[in-house]
Order: structure tokens, then sequence, then C-alpha cells
């Protein structure tokens, strides 16, 4: 199985996923920062939030964010990580996914994450296919984030060029750490009278260490068991030949314990 042939096969795939449909809702939210990004340390599942005692209706404001994923070189999935510029007001010097609230020329959430990814780290959207928009989170001041999930296929034509004043540097990960009990610990938390597990990642490459957690841990370990259930899938159709493609990885090392529950 060649790797182009196995992304189209992908990309095919995660197309047919649909994640459950939008609010038409819009309203004030309070966790995004003072240049309209994303991030919280606390949150639920939307379907979750929903089962939550004693909600109250409300108006969630929106946002999107950007897993972009490519194939490394030894053929892995890697997904496209941003650390904050230290100048920042709020969670300065944390890692993000690249993404933010929505504007009122979005036309969709992909619209969002992919002009978000342009003005952070300067990639362009015509070299991002996205594939899937994954369930929306709310976090815990009740913004709505949709994880829009894209390819980028030619990794070469990405040339990044960071906005200083919101991204201090940009790098990679594998995808499959986030399947991984390496490099990881959990703390016990409680929100809306439940108790959760927030899970930090340990991440070093060359001389920079990071820690990847809240709301963007939640959302890769997310987009993580949808590609387990895809190349399962893949697998089942076609079995021949699909167990040398180097993604195939992921389903080696799925933990039986995936589905427990995450906070973000």
């Amino acid at each position: 199985m060649d790797s182009a042939h196995g992304l189209c096969e992908l990309i095919q795939r995660l197309r047919l996923y649909e994640a459950p449909p939008p609010s038409d809702d819009d309203g004030d939210g309070a966790d995004v920062d003072e240049r309209g990004k994303v991030f919280s340390s606390l949150g639920l599942a939307e379907t979750a939030a929903a089962d939550a005692p004693r909600l109250e209706r409300f108006r969630p404001k929106r946002a999107a964010v950007l897993i972009c994923l490519f194939e490394g070189d030894l053929g892995e999935l890697r997904v496209i990580l941003t650390k904050r510029s230290s100048n920042l007001s709020t969670h300065s010097g944390e890692v993000s996914l690249p993404g933010g609230k929505a504007e009122e020329g979005d036309k969709d959430d992909a619209d969002t994450a992919t002009r978000e990814a342009k003005e952070e780290i300067g990639l362009d959207p015509s070299l991002v296919t996205v594939v899937a928009l994954l369930e929306p989170f709310l976090s815990r001041h009740l913004l709505r984030v949709v994880p829009v999930v894209g390819i980028l296929t030619d990794k070469q034509a990405f040339k990044p060029k960071l906005n200083a004043n919101e991204v201090e540097t940009i790098f990679d990960a594998p995808l499959e750490m986030f399947l991984k009990d390496q490099n990881r610990r959990s703390e016990e938390r409680e929100w809306m009278g439940e108790k959760f597990l927030v899970h930090f990642f340990n991440f070093e490459t060359g001389n920079n260490k990071f820690v990847i957690w809240g709301l963007t841990a939640r959302e890769l370990h997310n987009a993580m068991n949808k590609f387990i259930l895809v190349l399962s899938a893949l697998l089942q159709m076609h079995p021949a030949g699909w167990e040398e493609w180097e993604p195939f990885n992921l389903l080696k090392i799925h933990r039986s314990d995936a589905s427990q529950n995450w906070i973000i």
C-alpha cells in the first residue's frame, strides 16, 4: 500500500463521518482570549453536557480549531500544533491547535478553522483538504468549539509564517502518542457534579519540551478514536495490503480503556 493511495482512501472514508448537527444559536462566551483565540482547560463533549444536571438554556458563541494531519517521513500520521506567544496575557506559552472564534464573514466552521490557521501560522487553506467535523465541545463557560479535521497532502508546499503576536513556535507530534500511556499523566477533577480525568502529555522534539493538555489533548484523543474506527473499517473491507501501511500501527496500540471519560 503506497502512502498516496492510503491517504486518498483515508480522506474518502473520513468524509463519510457526520458529527451531530450544529446549533444555530449564538451568544456571549468567555473562553476566548483577548485576541479571540480558543483556550479552555475544562469542558465536556456537547452530548455529555446536555445530560448534565440542571444545565440552564444557553446561547453559546461559536469557535473552531483545525486538527491538521500529514504523513511524516516514516509514514506515520502527525498533527500540527502551536505554542502560544509568551507575550499573551492569558494561557501564554501553552500548546494549542490553530483556531479561534467565528467571524461574520466565515461561511462555516471549516472556514473559521482554516482562516485562523492562515492568520496564525500562514497555512494556505487551499493546501488543506477538510475531511470531517468532529463532535463539538462545550467549555466550562459554554463556548461551543468544533474540531475540524483536515489533511495536508503536500507538506513541502507549506511554508510556515508565524504571527509573532499570537504564536511563539510551531511543531508537530505523532498522532499515536494520544493513545499511549507513555509520557502521559492524569489528574482527577470535578465539574458540574461529574468526575473526569484531565490528561497531560509530555512531548520532546529536539531541545524543546512541550506539555499538551486540556482542550487540545481532548480533541486529539477524540480524533484518534475516530481514526481507529475508520482504519478498522478499511482493514475489514480490504484486508490485503493495508496492514503494511504505517498508520495501521494505531490499531496495534489501541488501548481497551480508550473510551474512558476525559475532561477538556
